[in-house]
């Protein structure tokens, strides 16, 4: 298993969360989901401008064995998202934590953020789910 990266906060559902901004961050599947998917072929992603619900679908990827519905990590409204995945999915396999990123989220202000970080995973509590 590789090492994972500090600076981040995970959901047991396998996303990371990369504050960007006080009141933005970036979210993308861990190296952990990206090998358990396998051949990353299609990444549907959300629209901008949309309205994401803590703990519900908001994005797809689909592989050769599978196709995984990705989580809202918290609420907030969708800033951006990866549109180097349309033409190359296979990023989210390459480089998980880098360019294969999937959307960006913004939330009203700092301390909600802060207190919805605080509510995910850091990388040992990760580690600790996915058992290594």
């Amino acid at each position: 298993m590789s090492d994972l990266p500090e600076d981040l906060r995970y959901t047991e559902e396998h996303e990371w969360v990369r504050r960007l901004e006080p009141t933005r961050v970036r979210v993308g599947i861990t190296d952990y989901a990206q090998s358990q998917l396998g051949d990353v072929v299609f990444v549907q992603l959300p629209g901008a401008d949309a309205d994401a619900a803590a703990g519900e679908g908001i994005a797809e990827i689909e592989s050769t064995k599978s196709v995984s519905d990705i989580y809202a990590p918290f609420a907030g409204k969708v800033v951006a998202v990866n549109e180097l995945l349309d033409a190359e999915p296979e990023t989210v396999n390459a480089d998980p934590y880098g360019d294969g990123w999937l959307f960006e989220l913004e939330v009203e202000d700092a301390a909600t953020l802060d207190a919805a970080l605080g509510k995910l995973l850091d990388a040992a509590g990760y580690q600790g789910v996915i058992g290594g």
